[in-house]
């Protein structure tokens, strides 16, 4: 009897010993409670998401059109930027069509880049 005792008591000892003491688990359950939760990441706008989309293409060159007078983009500012930039692979209108966002390998600056910035805003995204 004593000798079963005595391994009950040794597993305990075992078993209590081989419990992790993290910071955590030796807190009180209301300090955990009571922890201010970490702010989530605020959702991606419209524009990120088209310029997220562009940059996932890998490209080396990203420009972002708009149009100077603020007003959204038609089928003739399309046309012109499909005719004066044929380099761009990957255009991405943005919802409220204020915004086009082109990816190209090719450096745009070689190319028309003078002649869109005529007649349009031309931010440039390339690494950023």
């Amino acid at each position: 009897m004593i000798r079963r005792v005595l391994i009950l008591v040794l597993f305990s000892v075992v078993i209590s010993g081989c419990h992790k003491n993290t910071p955590e688990s030796s807190r009180p359950a209301e300090e955990t409670a009571s922890s201010s939760p970490r702010p989530s990441a605020s959702p991606m706008t419209d524009f990120e998401k088209s310029l997220q989309f562009v940059r996932n293409g890998q490209y080396t060159y990203v420009f972002v059109f708009s149009r100077k007078d603020g007003k959204p983009l038609d089928s003739e500012d399309g046309q012109f930027l499909r005719t004066n930039a044929p380099q761009v692979v990957d255009w991405v209108t943005t919802q409220d069509k204020k915004k086009v966002i082109g990816g190209t390998n090719f450096n745009l600056e070689e190319g028309n880049l003078g002649v869109i910035k005529k007649r349009l805003v031309v931010e440039d995204y390339s690494g950023k």
